[in-house]
């Protein structure tokens, strides 16, 4: 499963990048045209796509390899640099200039409009190819939060796969972009005021900003240790506590390390009549049923605790705020 959604993620990016590098030649051809800070700002916002399309390639394609005695829990979160870099691609190179390009054009009054049918033209051709890699992003979206029980905007929130996350939100941006360029030239050519023209490439550059803020931080919490899906974290809680030969979770902890990679360790406290080979046997048992239960679950470690121990039990209440519970 994990690999078949890495050749999704794959071809989705790769159908992302084909379509911005051509996009991006088109809009700065009709930029050059046309003298318009619109597509100016729109060819770096496809640039800056661009970019983005060939760090996260990078990024599936080094996060894949297999864990090493330097890299024992796997490369998985080099998945979450790459793709941080991406947004920082998208801010620097696309937000930036689009602003600047914006309030120049507004502060020095714009240029006056020429061959705008050229920059028509190109938006009309834009939309299309945006749309095709935006309609694949959506399936890929729409099948894995299926496969999850879950709605879309909830997987997009949750997801742990930043890439087809940073396609869906940078294609989108893309659309919406492409829509505010439009309206600036229409405006700009109606009124023959090239601040129209600046207006919308300053809204493009705040645009981008958002997207950009947006992924930062969701690959941000990605790399500092993000907790498992909630959903998880609980059913693990309840399979625990029922295991015949556990008296109570003391404290449970999970870190997503990668794509479809979690880390587990929990602490408990068993039976106080098991002898050490039974205590042996039962982690044994019970990481199994774990595993074959949630194959995302890379990495399984169990530890015989006391309850009653005063130093646990503070560190415990000081992440949680009380007792862990079954239910």
């Amino acid at each position: 499963m994990a690999e078949e959604q890495r050749s999704e993620s794959t071809l989705t990016v790769l159908v992302a990048l084909g379509a911005n590098f051509a996009i991006a030649v088109l809009k700065l051809v009709a930029g050059l045209i046309t003298g318009s800070a619109a597509m100016l700002a729109e060819a770096a916002h496809s640039v800056a796509d661009t970019f983005t399309e060939v760090f996260l390639l990078t990024a599936l394609r080094r996060s894949g390899r297999p864990a090493d005695r330097r890299h024992p829990f796997g490369y998985g979160k080099e998945r979450y640099v790459w793709s941080l870099l991406a947004a920082v691609s998208i801010f620097a190179s696309g937000a930036v200039f689009a602003l600047y390009e914006g309030i120049s054009t507004i502060v020095g009054g714009g240029e006056e409009q020429e061959s705008a049918w050229v920059a028509y033209l190109v938006l009309g051709l834009a939309f299309v190819l945006e749309g095709v890699s935006w309609l694949r992003a959506v399936k890929q979206v729409r099948a894995e939060a299926a496969q999850e029980n879950r709605r879309p905007r909830e997987y997009l929130r949750l997801a742990d796969d930043p890439t087809v996350k940073t396609v869906f939100l940078e294609d989108s941006a893309a659309l919406i972009g492409l829509l505010l360029a439009f309206g600036g030239l229409v405006l700009h050519g109606l009124t023959g005021d090239g601040v129209w023209d600046g207006l919308a490439s300053v809204l493009i550059g705040v645009l981008l900003a958002v997207v950009a803020y947006i992924l930062g931080r969701t690959n941000l919490r990605l790399l500092i240790g993000r907790q498992a899906d909630p959903v998880i974290v609980r059913d693990i809680r309840r399979r625990l506590s029922a295991a015949p030969e556990v008296d109570a979770v003391v404290d449970l902890l999970t870190m997503v390390t990668g794509t479809d990679r979690v880390l587990l360790c929990a602490r408990l406290d068993f039976a106080d009549d098991l002898t050490a080979h039974e205590l042996e046997l039962a982690c044994v048992r019970i990481a199994a049923e774990l595993t074959e239960r949630y194959t995302e679950l890379d990495e399984i470690f169990l530890e015989p605790v006391p309850r009653t121990d005063p130093e646990l039990r503070a560190r415990v209440l000081a992440r949680y705020g009380r007792p862990l519970r079954s239910d």
